[in-house]
């Protein structure tokens, strides 16, 4: 499976990853991807950019070469109300919006009180994707998760930085081979995302590949083999900067 797609990284910005916006557009072209996503950490994460940084991302050029860059925020989930971090004139600035759960900052209730907050979420018309559901930092009903993921053309997100063994997460490989086999289930695309911190990261889904292979995931429903459909099926696909 060839992917041309990585819209799920960090730089220096967020405060815990390690490559310049510079070094991580140069890894991309090196790699000859059509598009990368850079979205840093929302303010409820420690140490992550000050909230004028996303005020600011307009400056940034949105082509480089053959690759397309987009600017955006993995903002947080807070609570099972699905409450997220950024007001709406920030959240307006962003041309990608990811959401999801970090432990650091999010007051979780039940597996049922979760997955309503989350839902909430994925109902949202501003979000595009959902980042690593499968982590197992809050406790989730995956059923109702991926068919509310459908029918609201949101985005789940199979992460492969949550899969490492250094991460400890001991429900991450179970949890996502269920919302594989859901997905397939249900005929939902999911996104495959490295959650790079570092610019070698980029397109890293080594932890990913075998999860497809045991679920035979069909590759029709992974999205980052097309640009065109990535945009399209998130409804981002307005013209470039």
């Amino acid at each position: 499976m060839k992917t041309v797609l990585d819209v799920h990284t960090h730089t220096i910005a967020s405060g815990h990853a390690f490559s310049t916006l510079a070094e991580m557009i140069a890894e991309a072209r090196r790699q000859g991807l059509q598009l990368l996503g850079i979205t840093e950490h929302a303010p409820s994460i420690p140490g992550t950019c000050n909230k004028i940084y996303f005020r600011n991302i307009h400056i940034v050029p949105r082509q480089y070469g053959a690759l397309r860059l987009m600017l955006g925020a993995e903002l947080n989930i807070l609570n099972t109300r699905g409450d997220i971090d950024l007001d709406d004139d920030y959240m307006a600035r962003l041309e990608l919006r990811i959401a999801g759960i970090h432990g650091v900052c999010f007051t979780p209730g039940t597996a049922e009180e979760n997955t309503e907050g989350l839902i909430r979420v994925i109902r949202d018309k501003r979000i595009h994707i959902i980042s690593h559901p499968g982590d197992g930092t809050a406790q989730l009903l995956f059923e109702p998760v991926v068919l509310a993921a459908k029918e609201a053309r949101t985005l789940l997100e199979i992460n492969s930085s949550s899969l490492r063994p250094a991460r400890h997460f001991a429900h991450a490989r179970g949890n996502n081979l269920e919302i594989l086999r859901l997905c397939k289930r249900y005929d939902v695309p999911v996104i495959l995302g490295s959650d790079a911190h570092i610019a070698c990261d980029i397109s890293n889904y080594e932890h990913v590949w075998p999860l497809l292979q045991e679920t035979e995931f069909p590759e029709a429903l992974v999205v980052n083999t097309s640009v065109e459909r990535f945009l399209t099926y998130t409804g981002l696909d307005a013209p470039a900067c």
